[in-house]
């Protein structure tokens, strides 16, 4: 059995890929449906006396409620997903059965790396089209190329983001660990590109890129984040093979 047919059994029958899809499905199904009614439901439990007056959603503002969550949850679901398939050297038993079956790390890393991905991404695509569905239904068409292009650079995001977990994985032993320094990771990386203003030349930038897509951002303003991130993903990938073989059972 191929390490990638075995790392997909594993995402399969461990449910890891069912949860990711239905986080995604869930929050694209009702993030539309949050947008669309928040007026009414603020006004309904608003002050007496009081009158609220909320401006009529937009189409970017459902695609917006869904990004805002899975940008949250979301990429907490794919971390620590990643974070389980990656740090296989926190299972001593697991780290022998795979590091005497191939003659460096590269293998197990890039399989395991690869599936995630896959996984991850087809979530984003589901909750993707879930949320197109609801918001075309319920507020308006969104445009076709801005989800489009903003679908791809989510995916490139998760990308760096399942990267970012290996080289944590090849450093610390743990699944937690490998969760925690990859999260904190990507929150110093969201925090320098605000404080530094340099948001769109970081990775972090593309995690919203969907949401402002739709609301009418150019496409172009994000190649910069898209041409780091890929370079940054590559090094992080290289890292941790590197960091792998040296590591020590």
């Amino acid at each position: 059995m191929s390490l990638w047919r075995l790392e997909w059994l594993r995402l399969l029958r461990t449910r890891r890929l069912f949860v990711l899809l239905a986080v995604y499905a869930f929050f694209g199904l009702t993030g539309p449906l949050i947008a669309r009614y928040l007026g009414e439901i603020l006004r309904a439990v608003g002050t007496e006396g009081i009158e609220v007056r909320f401006p009529d959603p937009t189409p970017a503002d459902g695609i917006a409620q869904f990004v805002g969550n899975t940008a949250q949850i979301g990429l907490l679901v794919v971390v620590l997903v990643a974070a389980s398939a990656l740090a296989f050297d926190a299972r001593r038993e697991m780290a022998v059965f795979l590091r005497t079956r191939v003659d460096g790390v590269r293998s197990i890393v890039f399989a395991a790396y690869g599936i995630t991905l896959g996984g991850a991404a087809a979530g984003l695509v589901l909750g993707s089209a879930c949320a197109w569905y609801e918001t075309a239904v319920l507020l308006g068409a969104p445009p076709v190329g801005a989800m489009l292009t903003g679908i791809a650079y989510g995916v490139i995001f998760q990308a760096f983001a399942v990267a970012l977990v290996a080289l944590a994985a090849s450093v610390v032993r743990g699944v937690p660990a490998a969760a925690g320094v990859a999260l904190v990771l990507l929150l110093l990386t969201g925090i320098l590109g605000r404080v530094a203003g340099v948001d769109e030349w970081l990775p972090t930038g593309l995690l919203g890129a969907l949401a402002d897509l739709t609301a009418g951002a150019p496409a172009a303003d994000y190649l910069p984040g898209v041409a780091v991130t890929v370079v940054l993903t590559v090094l992080a990938m290289a890292a941790a093979v590197v960091f792998g073989d040296r590591r020590e059972l």
